[in-house]
């Protein structure tokens, strides 16, 4: 069978497949020297690599055991919540309520066990993964949203991540995060599961008749529009003479001692404008490769961005302090993070496209005047300086260029 001609409802119930796959089941795999697979973790065990696998035996055993768990815990509550939404089954309440409960206590043991970890087993990604994160993509695309997802920033952070592979993405694309929770979609349901109306063949065949006599007195449909080409956000601002990649060629070639002062002598102030983005989820960090991992997956999603954008992520380190806790866990936060940006135009970049404001809505952002205020020209400094300043301690520095 050449690749791309599969068809569903007629491939796999020809005779041909089920003498290879007498159940007709998808997906379905056959090796070069005719063995035949019709599992899916089977097939993957099979084509995987030893680190996909695991490289000891008992990160073989844990990979196995995230794999079934994931498909004994995970996936059928998230099919019973998601589904509904999808139009593929009839919403109950008492149902999604103790999917959303049990999927509370998953996600509870996953955040807790990914505390410390940047994938599940070992220090790379297995099928471990693989597995779960794709069984929890229609949970994150539909109905995680912010708040129900807040308390779990580890499990977050190691979802982030993942996507955000090039392995991942070939396979799932961009993942666009829920904003608000999905509902039951009644209307496409009905359409899914049209009602059988009872009558009598006479009735039928008269419909018939009067459908027939609709489509020929019905006016011919008017072609689909072709899709709108996405609109650049920057196409309308006026043009400026500063060039982003000469700066960028700059910085990264000189002292900041140099390429500061160029900067200042280049730039119009009309064109450009600087911002200050402080993270909202401090008390979150337990190490400091969260807050790095973070960084990173921000990056990554804000990569159509390039072109217009230049910033700098610093994560600091601050003692403890001494006392009882505070009332608002920031306050005690050790690990935070900040960011300084530079964006063309006016506004905050991140707003005019959502695929760029997946990570922004986390941060408290405040517009700066270097221009005219000499506390933020020095922020700007300090910031694509990446050199302690104030007395902290900086362990991270990330630069969008």
């Amino acid at each position: 069978m050449k690749q791309g001609s599969f068809e569903f409802g007629k491939t796999n119930t020809s005779p041909d497949f089920l003498k290879k796959f007498p159940l007709g089941k998808v997906p379905a795999f056959e090796s070069k020297d005719g063995h035949c697979l019709y599992e899916t973790d089977a097939i993957a065990q099979f084509v995987s690599n030893t680190q996909l696998r695991g490289n000891s035996a008992i990160d073989q055993a844990l990979v196995q055991q995230y794999i079934a768990f994931s498909n004994n815990e995970v996936t059928p509550s998230a099919c019973t919540w998601t589904f509904p939404c999808l139009g593929f089954k009839q919403y109950n309440k008492a149902d999604t309520s103790a999917a959303q409960e049990h999927l509370k206590k998953i996600f509870t043991l996953l955040n807790d066990t990914l505390l410390t970890r940047t994938f599940l087993v070992g220090e790379r990604v297995t099928l471990a993964d693989i597995t779960l994160c794709c069984d929890l993509v229609c949970l994150y695309k539909l109905v995680l949203d912010p708040k129900f997802r807040a308390p779990y920033c580890n499990l977050n952070r190691w979802f982030m991540t993942c996507i955000n592979q090039p392995q991942f993405k070939k396979v799932l694309g961009e993942v666009k995060i829920a904003e608000t929770m999905a509902q039951f979609d009644n209307k496409k349901y009905q359409e899914l599961h049209p009602k059988i109306q009872a009558g009598k063949k006479d009735d039928k065949k008269d419909n018939k008749k009067q459908d027939k006599t609709k489509k020929d007195d019905a006016p011919a449909a008017a072609p689909t529009p072709a899709p709108e080409k996405k609109k650049n956000p920057f196409a309308d601002l006026p043009p400026s003479p500063f060039i982003m990649d000469e700066w960028k060629k700059k910085y990264s070639n000189n002292e900041i001692e140099v390429s500061m002062p160029w900067l200042w002598e280049k730039l119009d102030r009309e064109g450009w404008s600087f911002w200050h983005s402080d993270y909202q989820y401090n008390a979150g960090f337990k190490v400091n490769f969260q807050c790095s991992n973070l960084m990173t997956g921000f990056e990554g999603r804000i990569e159509g961005l390039r072109k217009f954008a230049f910033g700098v992520f610093l994560g600091f380190e601050h003692p403890k302090k001494d006392g009882p806790p505070s009332a608002n866990p920031e306050d005690d936060a050790t690990i935070r993070m900040e960011a300084v940006w530079m964006f063309r135009g006016q506004k905050l970049a991140f707003e005019l496209d959502e695929n760029w404001n997946t990570d922004a809505p986390s941060f408290v952002h405040r517009k700066l005047e270097p221009w005219t205020n000499e506390q933020d020209k020095q922020m700007v400094y300090n910031f694509f300086a990446g050199d302690p300043f104030d007395a902290r301690k900086i362990f991270n520095y990330h630069c969008f260029k």
